[in-house]
């Protein structure tokens, strides 16, 4: 059975200020995540299904279904802040949407393959793809999951600080722990971030960081229901909570439900944070054209 891939596009891009997931990037007005879909296709991936808000669903469509139409699957599933389990219902006064593991569970009842998950706005480079299709091929199971890791000096903005994932392996190179840490940067020499008391804290530019490219076995879902109710039940009516879906494969680990095997894929990755981040991308882009990697029209 092909993989499908799951990408979380239903943020509204508010430091970006628009809708990102659908601004030109590539010579002929790709978007970033077309060339994920591209690259996905390349790597025998069999579905593409977008996590969107419904309010964009028309702008996404009329996008993508006759570029895609006959290379891939599609499906839209819609992430909305009252798309919660039976029995909780969404506080009156909140805003901020779920977060990533909320965002992955909405598609549930149309993925029942292995798949990976991955941001809109984040390119991620074909290696990943073939790396993570491989392990899809060879080693996922109900208790074996993956990530793509990426050195945190190649992740970094220069137009603002950045939230990421940090990754500790053991030596077989299954993540142990996985910490979220926010407004990192680079200060000088060195990368660092704040810490919750503000204090500075120096990062390894060789740290393996997670950007949410992530691969699953659809066993993933039933925990993430479990993990997102436990959610609900402790934080639901603080505004500005989160269910990130690295909490939760963290969470599998330290249970033992899980283990989850990093991945090192020698890939580029850039994304778009801050408006200033597109010229960068764009430049990117254009450079891997040029060498041949991608065509000048991507469909």
């Amino acid at each position: 059975m092909k993989p499908t891939l799951l990408i979380l596009a239903a943020g509204m891009g508010s430091r970006y200020g628009g809708l990102k997931q659908i601004d030109p990037f590539g010579p002929s007005g790709e978007t970033i995540l077309e060339y994920s879909v591209y690259d996905a296709i390349r790597a025998g991936f069999g579905k593409v299904v977008f996590v969107i808000r419904e309010s964009f669903a028309d702008e996404f469509k009329s996008r993508f279904d006759e570029k895609l139409k006959g290379k891939i699957q599609v499906e839209y599933v819609f992430q909305e802040l009252a798309k919660l389990p039976e029995g909780y219902t969404c506080p009156a006064d909140r805003e901020k949407p779920w977060g990533t593991g909320h965002a992955i569970l909405m598609a549930k009842d149309v993925i029942n393959e292995p798949f990976a998950a991955i941001n809109a706005d984040d390119f991620y480079g074909a290696p990943a793809f073939q790396t993570i299709a491989d392990f899809f091929n060879t080693e996922v199971s109900e208790n074996k999951y993956c990530m793509v890791g990426y050195l945190l000096k190649n992740t970094l903005s220069e137009n603002g600080t950045v939230s990421r994932g940090i990754c500790g392996t053991d030596d077989k190179q299954n993540l142990v722990e996985i910490n979220e840490r926010h407004q990192i940067r680079r200060e000088g020499d060195v990368i660092v971030y704040e810490a919750e008391n503000k204090e500075l804290v120096e990062l390894g530019d060789d740290t393996p960081a997670s950007m949410n490219f992530w691969g699953f076995h659809p066993s993933l879902f039933e925990h993430l229901e479990s993990q997102f109710k436990a959610f609900l039940d402790e934080k639901m009516l603080l505004p500005k909570s989160e269910f990130y879906i690295p909490s939760v494969v963290f969470e599998l680990i330290k249970s033992g439900t899980v283990n989850t095997k990093v991945l090192q894929a020698d890939s580029p990755w850039f994304g778009v944070t801050y408006t200033d981040d597109k010229a960068h991308v764009t430049e990117q882009i254009q450079k891997l054209t040029a060498a041949g990697i991608y065509p000048e029209k991507l469909w």
